[in-house]
Formats: C-alpha cells, structure tokens, sequence
C-alpha cells in the first residue's frame, strides 16, 4: 500500500496548481503568412511569464502581442518582410546561417512555439532542401520545414535568474503570483515514512527509474524511463 505524498500526489480537494488567468495579458501569435508591417506602441509586464511582452499595432488598427527581443523600443518596427532585423518576423528559408531567433513555429500558422521564455534562443545551423536545421541552448538539433517563421533576436529579461531572491519572502510572494508552491520540501531531506527518497539509507537521491504501474506512494522521480544519467559523447 503507497502512502501519499503531500503536496505530490493528488489532493481530495482538487489540483494543487491554478492558473491565475484572470492576471495573464493575452496570447502571444503571429499574423497571418503575409507582408505586414506593425508598430511597437508599448512594451508590457505578463505576470504569466519571464519575457516582457510588445504590442504591435498595424495601420489598420489591428494589435497583436509579440515577445519583446533585446534591444526592441517603443515606436520601433516589426515587418513580415526579407528584413533581418531584431524583432522581425521571417521563414526561416529567409534567415542566415549563425543567426539567433526564438518564437519559432513547429509549423507554418502554429504561432511562437519555441523559445519564448526570457533569455532562450536557438540557432540556425544550416538547410537541407526544403528543411532548416536548427539547435537550441540546450544542444538539441532539430530539423524544421523551412516555411516555418520564427522572430530574430534573444526574448528581453534574459538576467532575471543572475538576481538572487535575499529573502526567502521575495521567492514566496513571486512564486504564489504565478500558482506555484514555495516552498518545497525536497524527498531526500525527508523521512523515510514521508517519502520514498528520504531516510539517511538512500541518499543521494536513487537513480533507478520507477514502474509505470507502481502505486502512488513509490511513484516519484524517473517514471519508466528508458535511460537515466549524463549522455555521453558532449
């Protein structure tokens, strides 16, 4: 019989996390595959994410939400065009090799997808026919249909995490804004009643991965995965 893990499992009260939606500025999107050009009529906090937001306005009135490149200003333009320029929205047939882009669709009319956070990007590598190669910070490679647009430049707020909390108060008070729990108990640090990890027995923490069919107690860390540890060969 598996115990149950406060706050880990599932709660007779219902999901631990709640979107504060009511908070969120608006969706982040594309206009539709054409030439358009739009202004940066301000540049906004969304307390739903890490990376300011730009609102861009075009000559008929329309507004849009755009993630906010570094170096973007108010009145500035972003063009849908040939141009490669920071804050600019192009395929990425059209982009060079070498250059940084983020809010790269996964396909064409799918909207920023990928690197949308504060200070994430990725890099054009090269193209092969009708796919662009592309690897993100992390040293994933990926290949993308080269119709796919993506924005060029690096997401605004990129040294938010170089900042440290001082007080434990700062993290609690920023966390709960956004639904997240502060603070949290690691497993290893608990006792061996209260968590599969914890006991002086078993640290550090098991590498070992977990059944999928294991019961809600033991359910914790790896689950079925199918390798653990460090890749070799970067």
């Amino acid at each position: 019989m598996g115990k149950r893990i406060i706050p880990r499992a599932r709660g007779k009260g219902g999901p631990r996390y709640r979107a504060p939606s009511h908070r969120y500025f608006g969706r982040v999107e594309y206009f539709p595959p054409s030439k358009i050009t739009g202004k940066v009529v301000d540049i906004v906090h969304d307390p739903g994410r890490s990376a300011p937001l730009a609102i861009i306005k075009t000559q008929e009135g329309k507004k849009i939400l755009h993630i906010a490149p570094e170096g973007l200003s108010v009145e500035d333009l972003v063009t849908y065009d040939d141009q490669v320029a920071v804050g600019n929205v192009l395929p990425l047939s059209k982009i060079p090799e070498g250059t940084k882009i983020f809010g790269i669709e996964t396909f064409l009319g799918s909207g920023p997808k990928f690197c949308r956070s504060s200070g994430s990007f990725a890099t054009v590598l090269g193209r092969t026919k009708n796919k662009i190669t592309v690897q993100f910070s992390s040293g994933k490679i990926v290949e993308l249909n080269a119709n796919c647009r993506a924005s060029i430049g690096i997401p605004a707020g990129g040294g938010r995490l170089e900042k440290p909390w001082v007080k434990a108060g700062k993290e609690y008070h920023a966390l709960s804004a956004r639904g997240k729990l502060f603070p949290r108990s690691a497993g290893v640090a608990m006792g061996a009643v209260d968590h599969p990890y914890g006991g002086s027995s078993k640290r550090p923490r098991p590498s070992k991965t977990v059944s999928r069919n294991a019961p809600p107690g033991a359910k914790v860390g790896s689950i079925a995965a199918k390798r653990v540890g460090k890749k070799k060969g970067r």
